[in-house]
């Protein structure tokens, strides 16, 4: 018989016991979390308890501390191992952490004690991070409806409820659309064109279901290649369809997710109108960067303006090729991907596929830990502790021998995880007791697993996105703040938090970077110059497109939330009319009437991004201009990789986490506001502007 004492989510001492949790212990230990936090609070809440930091904000933080973290553990496995046993586990438990949240950022006797230290003299003599931690706790408890007249506050707490729920099942949704479907090829002349790789993969997944043949999924790593190099256009045409109709009403109605997001955003709507917004977008940019919505308005289209004529370029030239030499007449959405390769390696003489064979994954880790101890005076190592999965390793990060952080490296697609790549905080660095606790992270992405006796390898662009999530781990791991709130990625306005990922992926595109972290997978010869500089003119292929389709999704998102009626749940009509209203003022590739993008776009229904997906473009100003430094500290040099830039960055940057507003950060590094042409120029685009 369990018990609480031997319940592994209830050890804090280390990092965390994956080879011993099972979805039994979820229910005891979080109830048990919940109980012991509810009755601390309960008693910090009272009149005799001082409002001062060390009385009253220091034993609520850590009221709340362990509680989060164990719940991040099953959220964690809920993301990775989404088996029904620990999808019923994370479900059951959801509604009363969702509860207990709102209820404590409706808790009036807790809110009046913070603004009792925040008005108190004592205040004024905290260090300015703590300042800062406190006036964010009184902006998040006014937005958390702590103003609210009491009998509206049940009606709060009743909507962030189902929008945790609602979240929950949008991804459950997309993730068992996606797994139902595959796609069994029998006949080899199907398979013309497609790597050699992608048709062993193939065929070890239709093994493991027993079939003979080809087995194609819409998983990225089946699905992607097939819509870059199927010469099928039958099988192109199935696999497009299906993947642009997952989780809609052309599929199982249980995993239709239009209900879910008209419900979603009349839930948003309801809330911000309760707290005074006209709007869920001016809600959200309340902690953010940006000003007003109409602020991100003017951004995205005066970028759309500039980027739209390159987009209209590269379609034309994309349109004319795939009629002059592939004989397409019509070229239809689901050739667009396989045209575009075929112009690439046209034009620059390479395809993605014999780039893919230069960067097996070893290689590539070993590369990427080479750039960060460049940059930053750091030591990666492997380390030993319990996982999830067998494919999962664990790192630690260590400078003149002392621990600074620790990793957890997920990179192989499975079908219990859902798909895209991120990074999530596993433990947060802190002071507890008077031990310094060090910082761990999470990067997980969905890249192809090795096959056979080879190790996997990665698309240039798989290469990019680990160099991103890993900017993400090390704005977490390389903090120097020991306040959780404010404690590396923690306090950090979300449109600023893209700043050190995307900053990241411009090492990708620098030779002495990519030489010392490429050798074919078969022969071990380097990467040749002459194709690496091949690459390097491929740079912006196609980037005005690439560039509207994100402004697409910004702008789509930011409407959306700032200008539809959502009195009642949101028709998927009205969605959908959006979109194609969004697509007629900036897109260039219009996607069939039947196509369904909204039904997955987990980033704005059931991820952090409602509202805010702009914040990947806002933050690339911010990334660009920051790398810019490295580039002119390089200038005449070999390397980019500076060292004493490198330190300026961690120091200004990645060690004060959220503990000062991200522009001030920003400013320190660089000595002057953000400019956009560094943006402009990586993208191609600097004669537009």
């Amino acid at each position: 018989m369990s018990t609480l004492a031997d319940n592994p989510l209830l050890d804090f001492t280390d990092l965390t016991h994956f080879d011993r949790i099972t979805p039994a212990h979820v229910e005891p230990a979080i109830r048990h979390l919940l109980d012991d936090a509810r009755k601390t609070i309960d008693a910090l809440a009272q009149p005799a308890t001082p409002a001062t930091w060390d009385d009253f904000v220091v034993p609520m933080t850590e009221a709340t501390e362990h509680l989060g973290r164990a719940w991040g553990v099953v959220g964690h496995m809920h993301s990775v191992m989404d088996t029904p046993d620990w999808r019923a586990a994370y479900n059951a438990l959801l509604p009363e952490i969702s509860r207990f949240f709102a209820e404590l950022g409706q808790n009036q006797a807790v809110y009046e004690k913070y603004r009792q230290l925040a008005n108190s003299t004592a205040f004024d003599r905290l260090p300015p991070v703590r300042q800062r931690i406190v006036e964010h706790e009184l902006r998040d408890f006014r937005l958390s409806g702590a103003e609210l007249a009491d009998d509206r506050k049940p009606r709060f707490q009743a909507i962030q409820e189902e929008l945790s729920s609602l979240a929950a099942g949008f991804s459950e949704n997309l993730l068992d659309a996606t797994n139902a479907f595959a796609e069994f090829v029998d006949d080899a002349a199907e398979l013309t064109g497609l790597p050699d790789d992608v048709i062993a993969a193939a065929r070890a997944a239709a093994e493991r279901d027993g079939k003979a043949g080809w087995k194609f999924t819409l998983h990225m790593p089946s699905y992607l290649p097939v819509m870059q190099y199927a010469d099928s256009a039958r099988l192109r045409e199935t696999m497009y369809r299906a993947y642009a109709t997952r989780a809609s009403e052309q599929g199982e109605a249980k995993w239709d997710n239009g209900p879910l997001m008209g419900r979603i955003l009349a839930l948003r709507a309801e809330e911000a109108k309760m707290l005074g917004f006209e709007s869920y977008a001016e809600l959200s940019v309340v902690p953010k960067m940006a000003d007003s919505p109409a602020q991100v308005l003017a951004f995205l289209n005066d970028l759309a303006g500039k980027a739209k004529p390159f987009a209209e370029r590269d379609l034309e030239e994309l349109k004319a090729f795939a009629r002059e030499r592939l004989g397409m007449a019509e070229m239809h959405p689901w050739d667009v991907a396989y045209a575009s390769e075929k112009l690439r390696h046209a034009r620059y003489d390479f395809s993605e596929n014999e780039v893919r064979q230069y960067f097996p994954e070893p290689r590539v880790l070993d590369g990427l830990f080479g750039v960060i101890e460049s940059l930053y005076g750091v030591r990666l190592a492997r380390d030993t502790a319990p996982t999830w999965d067998p494919s999962v390793t664990v790192l630690r990060i260590e400078r003149d021998a002392r621990l600074i952080g620790q990793l957890y490296l997920d990179l192989h697609a499975r079908e219990t995880k859902r798909g895209g790549a991120w990074m999530d905080s596993a433990r947060s660095r802190q002071n507890s007791g008077g031990r310094l606790l060090t910082p761990v992270a999470y990067v997980v992405c969905n890249f192809a697993p090795p096959v056979g006796d080879k190790p996997a390898t990665l698309s240039h662009d798989d290469v990019t996105t680990l160099f991103h999530e890993f900017g993400h781990a090390l704005h977490h791991l390389l903090t120097e703040v020991d306040d959780v709130a404010v404690s590396g990625i923690h306090g950090v306005e979300w449109d600023a938090v893209e700043l050190p990922s995307q900053f990241m992926e411009n090492f990708c595109w620098e030779w002495d970077v990519v030489s010392g972290m490429s050798a074919h997978v078969d022969t071990g010869a380097p990467l040749p110059r002459a194709l690496f500089d091949k690459m390097v003119a491929a740079r912006h292929f196609q980037s005005g497109m690439q560039m509207v389709r994100q402004l697409e999704f910004s702008l789509f998102d930011l409407r959306l939330h700032h200008e539809v009626e959502a009195d009642q749940p949101v028709a998927v009509e009205t969605i959908l009319k959006l979109l194609d209203e969004v697509r007629r003022q900036v897109a260039v590739l219009m996607p069939p009437p039947w196509h369904r993008f909204p039904h997955s776009f987990s980033h704005i229904f059931a991820g952090g991004y409602s509202a805010g997906y702009y914040s990947y473009k806002w933050a690339e100003v911010l990334s660009a201009d920051a790398f810019a430094a490295f580039e002119e500290a390089g200038e005449g040099r070999h390397s980019l990789l500076d060292r004493d830039t490198g330190e300026r960055f961690w120091r200004e940057i990645l060690a004060v986490g959220g503990s000062r507003p991200a522009i001030e950060s920003f400013r320190a590094f660089r000595g002057r506001e953000p400019q956009v042409e560094a943006l402009l120029r990586h993208s191609g685009m600097l004669e537009a502007a």
